[in-house]
């Protein structure tokens, strides 16, 4: 096993031969052979263990396992103790997920902070197919049936190639000490049934089981990759990309045999999951917005818009008289007093200052919302305007209004101001406002 470790580390992470890097471990059995591994080669490590405090003394005792496995291996350690149930009650979040975000979180801070540039996690074979038969009961689509990662980011999962059996076999052979967690043989978690219920059972009707999962796993990850040079293609052919957004275009698309699935593929990394109602957006009517935890799909006329939710929504901002700036997130207002009308663009607006009274307030758009535009007759509903203006339904959120004391909207920024505060031929003084982005 040594022998095809070493093979391993020199053609799959040659970055490990040459940096020092840290080894994330429990003082479990994987976790112990990968220090001990790569200890022989040898390579440069330090441990890291996080102390959970969830298993009362023998939490205390698998951090001074650590500490003395650090000792026999002439290596330092870091260890942290965490009070994780404390902080899953105030966060509202399971403990499971609580202890994973600060074992991550602590993780990625050392990275940042110290001369170590990755860090490795004992995952092995095993671990694997456990994590492809949870995510095929989830309906994860291929990506999901590929497995853990042999990398990504900082994270380096050296010991992929390797079963539970071998590790276990590995350490037996050379005398080497490890701690059992005992929570690890409960069926609580769905993990730990598939691995003493489901994953026994497979290998009991196939000895060959596990190689041959392998394998299947490296038929499904190069078809993976043949899928995303694909997907690649048809992005160049079917997307147009905007500032923090893209478009696809339907009609397109459309002509493609099993749009589905290429919008499927498109969108899969942003989070929707009600992959029905997606499809049936291709031939929903304008304005239908689907939200993901991250996302928003938007049907405009005929193309999908993806952007992100929006997290720059403002409160109404009241506006006094004396004010001269006022700022909106990356964008300001500039309010300065005329004599006469001079450049207009769409960015400037101008009133008759004696029929405005303020303070003056600037918010987002509301249902409902009227005014009456400059150089039109009548009042119009302010989401028809949009519409006329062809607003994508992804901005109308963000749109701005400028409204007078008593309500009345101004000025629809970057759009259009309201008739009735035009400036007139006796207008003796005039108010210009400008936006600068």
């Amino acid at each position: 096993m040594q022998d095809r470790f070493q093979s391993y580390i020199q053609s799959e992470f040659p970055e490990l031969l040459t940096t020092p890097f840290l080894i994330a471990i429990s003082g479990g059995v994987d976790s112990v052979v990968l220090a001990h591994l790569c200890k022989s080669l040898p390579l440069n490590f330090s441990l890291v263990h996080c102390n959970f405090q969830l298993r009362g003394l023998e939490s205390a005792k698998d951090a001074e396992f650590v500490k003395d496995l650090s000792i026999s291996l002439g290596c330092d350690f870091f260890i942290k103790t965490f009070q994780t149930e404390s902080i899953a009650e105030k966060s509202k979040s399971s403990i499971q997920l609580t202890a994973r975000k600060l074992r991550y979180d602590w993780f990625q801070e050392l990275i940042e902070t110290t001369s170590y540039n990755y860090l490795l996690t004992a995952h092995h074979l095993n671990d694997n197919l456990e994590t492809f038969l949870i995510n095929l009961s989830r309906c994860t689509g291929l990506k999901g049936l590929t497995g853990i990662p042999q990398r990504n980011a900082y994270i380096r999962r050296p010991l992929l190639k390797f079963s539970k059996a071998e590790l276990k076999e590995y350490a037996i052979k050379h005398n080497i000490n490890w701690r059992e967690d005992q929570s690890n043989a409960s069926t609580k978690y769905l993990r730990n049934e598939i691995r003493h219920k489901i994953v026994p059972s497979l290998v009991e009707l196939n000895s060959q089981f596990l190689e041959n999962f392998e394998s299947t796993l490296e038929k499904l990850k190069q078809t993976e990759l043949l899928i995303e040079d694909y997907t690649a293609s048809l992005h160049q052919s079917l997307v147009s990309e905007e500032v923090n957004r893209f478009n696809i275009d339907i009609e397109k698309l459309k002509t493609y045999p099993n749009p589905q699935a290429i919008i499927y593929q498109l969108l899969e990394g942003f989070g929707f999951t009600q992959w029905e109602d997606v499809y049936h957006l291709l031939d929903a009517q304008t304005g239908k917005i689907l939200k993901s935890s991250s996302h928003q799909l938007v049907k405009d006329r005929n193309k999908l818009t993806v952007a992100p939710l929006s997290s720059e929504e403002i409160d109404p901002i009241i506006i006094e008289e004396n004010d001269k700036v006022v700022h909106i997130n990356n964008s300001q207002l500039e309010f300065q007093d005329r004599q006469k009308i001079e450049e207009t663009k769409k960015q400037f607006a101008y009133f008759d200052k004696s029929k405005l009274k303020f303070p003056l307030s600037l918010r987002p758009i509301q249902n409902g919302d009227y005014f009456y535009p400059f150089g039109m007759k009548g009042k119009k509903k302010l989401s028809d305007f949009l519409k006329d203006e062809k607003i994508s339904p992804v901005d109308k959120p963000s749109q701005l209004v400028l409204c007078n004391y008593n309500g009345d909207i101004i000025w629809v920024l970057n759009l259009r101001t309201d008739h009735r505060y035009k400036v007139e031929k006796n207008t003796q003084n005039i108010l210009k406002i400008e936006l600068k982005e």
